[in-house]
């Protein structure tokens, strides 16, 4: 059988439908599974032996309708038996309606579903705390009644090479080998995401009085003189303990730091979702404008916990939608002070470094 999963979008979402390749690949050992991505999220695929192909959409299939024409004509002559559309929007539908594909899967949307032979009901709200991110995903599958455990849990792999070169990173910078390390997901992927850097540096602060820890921030080099400003705004104290200059050159080796990390804080996107795809617990601060329920995935309390300002001040979000949160995203930001959330970032600090509070 020859399968294609469809997921365009950013590094969070393709690591997460990769979840979808990884059960066909249980359920159909003996199968080809090619996977169709944006070219800048294939990093989070490396190593996944469920994956036999990578298919790449790239910038000229956005921008020019002949070539996404030929684009969806390639895919015509692969003759997929099962396509499976986890993205489901524009682009998509027109490589599905080129693909001749003999079974086509995604979600229910009126208008759309003629494209489809099985239409699966968009949940609005999770049943689990696996989150809607991830059931949204496993719920593609159902149509096909797969006779195997499902394994929810998105997955990334580090080579030994990968390893060795975090150490010797580590080591170059002399970070103290008797101490645990934090990363902390600086910035989010663009503004409207990103906690303001003033009260960032404030949660920075709380880690470094908590614990005795190595601190490591993930930043990318043109993002330089934000992460200088939550820097300069932490305490001497909290100075000390962040390795500033340690930063990896590509996705890649950010992959093969965090491996040598024991959790992550911080902003929610990509960062946080490849920490969770290497089991580290994770602490997210969620933007005003995003709906926690969908991204807030694993959340138990205790590995996986997530703090929004709907937590703290419910009032600020009654009778707004989607759009009206985001165009007030920066000033609701102004109002998610980080006092709200310092208990619950100490209790999670000691619940998965092993110490006693201070």
């Amino acid at each position: 059988m020859k399968i294609l999963v469809i997921q365009q979008k950013m590094i969070g979402d393709v690591l997460i439908s990769s979840i979808i390749c990884n059960n066909l690949r249980v359920a159909y050992p003996n199968s080809q599974i090619d996977y169709l991505v944006y070219s800048s999220t294939t990093p989070v695929l490396e190593g996944n032996s469920s994956i036999d192909n990578i298919i790449l959409f790239e910038e000229k299939h956005r921008k020019s309708k002949k070539e996404l024409l030929n684009l969806g004509l390639q895919i015509r002559k692969e003759k997929y038996d099962l396509l499976i559309d986890a993205y489901s929007k524009l682009e998509s539908w027109t490589l599905v309606l080129l693909s001749n594909a003999k079974r086509k899967i995604s979600y229910k949307k009126s208008g759309r579903n003629f494209l489809y032979t099985d239409n699966v009901p968009f949940e609005p709200f999770p049943k689990t705390n696996l989150g809607l991110a991830i059931e949204r995903r496993l719920s593609l599958l159902e149509p096909l009644d797969l006779k195997i455990k499902i394994d929810p849990i998105p997955k990334l792999f580090v080579s030994e090479k990968e390893n060795l070169e975090a150490v010797a990173l580590f080591e170059k910078h002399n970070v103290a080998k008797n101490r645990k390390t934090v990363m902390i997901s600086l910035l989010g992927s663009e503004k409207l995401k990103t906690y303001p850097l003033e009260f960032m540096s404030k949660v920075v602060d709380y880690v470094a009085d908590t614990a005795d820890v190595n601190i490591l921030f993930n930043y990318f080099p043109k993002q330089l003189e934000e992460a200088k400003t939550v820097f300069n705004a932490c305490k001497p104290s909290t100075q000390s303990k962040i390795y500033f200059d340690l930063l990896g050159g590509d996705l890649r080796s950010f992959i093969g730091l965090m491996n040598q990390c024991n959790l992550i804080i911080g902003n929610d996107g990509g960062a946080i979702n490849m920490a969770k795809g290497l089991k580290k617990p994770s602490f997210i601060i969620f933007s005003p404008w995003i709906e926690k329920k969908i991204w807030a995935t694993f959340e138990d309390g205790i590995h996986h916990l997530s703090v929004h300002l709907k937590d703290y001040r419910p009032d600020l979000f009654e009778q707004k939608n989607e759009k009206m949160l985001k165009k007030e995203a920066l000033s609701l930001y102004q109002e998610f002070k980080p006092e709200f959330f310092e208990k619950k970032i100490k209790l999670f600090l000691t619940q998965n470094l092993s110490f006693t509070v201070k």
